[in-house]
């Protein structure tokens, strides 16, 4: 990441904080929800019977370092899998969409995920890590879908 993109980072950490919402569910359970940057559908699904059904649930905010921790946290739990991927996308950052690129297409020699529309889709992870990765789950895109009635039947046909 570059100096100035770093700052600006930090800056917005400072002036708007978001805290980080990672919710686990039932750890025996396949699925995986991440409602991008859509905190009410998040809420939703928390507070509902559905969790009874998912093994974690949160959001994903950036096409870096958040796609990083997402994809080691699935690869570290074999039982995940099938993410569904629905929320609204970040604007600016689209990480959904780079995950989906990730998904699809991999990252290059410098770790730049390939075909993402993201300013910075630069990872941490290995190859091996994004084979891995590719190989356990299957990404349902619901991408734009923030009403939990239609999130409902994809969780409840996975299980």
């Amino acid at each position: 990441m570059n100096p100035i993109a770093e700052m600006v980072g930090e800056l917005c950490k400072i002036l708007l904080p978001i805290e980080d919402r990672v919710y686990f569910g039932n750890s025996k359970s396949s699925v995986a929800v991440c409602t991008l940057s859509s905190m009410e559908l998040l809420g939703k699904i928390v507070n509902s019977a559905l969790m009874a059904q998912v093994n974690i649930a949160g959001r994903l905010l950036s096409e870096n370092k958040g796609i990083d921790l997402l994809v080691r946290h699935v690869i570290s739990d074999g039982k995940i899998r099938t993410i569904i991927l629905c929320g609204k996308d970040t604007i600016g950052h689209k990480p959904g969409h780079s995950l989906l690129c990730l998904y699809q297409n991999g990252i290059d020699y410098d770790g730049r995920i390939i075909g993402s529309q993201s300013p910075d889709p630069i990872l941490s992870l290995t190859n091996g890590e994004v084979l891995k990765f590719q190989n356990q789950v299957r990404i349902i895109d619901k991408i734009g879908e923030t009403e939990i009635s239609n999130i409902r039947p994809e969780i409840s046909s996975k299980n």
